[in-house]
């Protein structure tokens, strides 16, 4: 309990706005867990709570991890919180829309069947794009930023970039005929991979839109384990060329998973010029 109570007096020493979003999705992420118990309705081939708990889930790491990163600018450092501040509020906004449309029992995504479901659905879209432009002004702000530790500054800014792209991903889903689909050459709420979801029958433009997202966690791990004791004692020019190199594979494999999902291919599917992309 000291532990967790000094790991929260952290984050909201980071960026209180965004410790503070990260604890209520907590809260929300196990109250839909318990929902998802008690409540067996099914909605587009899923658990109608899978949904607002896997976007809390991912809501919590997302503020966790950006709190930390604005915490380290030494430049930009007021306009980096500011966005951060509108992404809480852009944030909270949206799943309210996911959480109200699940008690509906309606979908949030993708879902223009009557005249509130489309408002909602287009007001979700112009909440992504706030925070899209709102983690660009951050991503701004960290590629200007010179960070004492050069391995950790390149994971930061990959990692960043990276989860843009991953973001961007939304709007290739938006893109899908008739009006937005997660599934490509399959209809939305077939045969899925078990919590997950994604398809097993088509492509799945989640897959690239999930991993792009988490580089940001990722990258910057890496590039914090290798410059611990456990990382082996590595310079920072070795270490430098780590993260490099994990974050082009890394890239490339955001780039892969999109092209497969975009040729209607299932994930665990692959043809041999998935498996060539990969091997490259």
């Amino acid at each position: 309990m000291a532990a967790a109570l000094t790991a929260v007096r952290a984050v909201r020493a980071w960026h209180g706005p965004l410790a503070w979003f990260a604890g209520a999705m907590l809260v929300l992420a196990a109250v839909t867990a318990l929902a998802w118990l008690v409540d067996d309705r099914v909605l587009a081939g899923m658990p109608i709570w899978a949904k607002p708990m896997k976007f809390a889930l991912s809501f919590a790491a997302y503020a966790v991890t950006l709190a930390w990163m604005t915490s380290r600018l030494t430049r930009w450092h007021r306009p980096a919180w500011w966005a951060g501040t509108v992404i809480v509020a852009a944030s909270v906004a949206e799943m309210a829309i996911i959480v109200g449309q699940v008690v509906r029992g309606r979908q949030s995504h993708f879902n223009i069947a009557t005249d509130l479901d489309g408002a909602l659905y287009s007001a979700m879209g112009l909440l992504i794009a706030v925070l899209y432009l709102a983690t660009l002004v951050i991503g701004a702000a960290l590629l200007r930023a010179p960070l004492a530790d050069r391995a950790l500054t390149w994971a930061l800014r990959l990692g960043l970039v990276i989860a843009v792209a991953g973001l961007s991903v939304g709007f290739l889903m938006v893109a899908q005929p008739p009006s937005g689909a997660h599934a490509v050459g399959v209809a939305d709420g077939g045969p899925g991979l078990p919590l997950l979801g994604w398809s097993t029958t088509g492509g799945d433009l989640r897959v690239g839109h999930f991993v792009g997202m988490h580089a940001l966690q990722a990258l910057p791990l890496l590039a914090l384990v290798l410059a611990s004791p456990r990382g082996g004692g590595l310079g920072e020019r070795t270490r430098l060329r780590v993260v490099l190199l994990a974050g082009a594979a890394y890239g490339g494999a955001v780039v892969l998973v999109v092209w497969q999902a975009l040729r209607g291919q299932p994930l665990l599917a692959p043809d041999g010029a998935t498996l060539a992309g990969a091997a490259a």
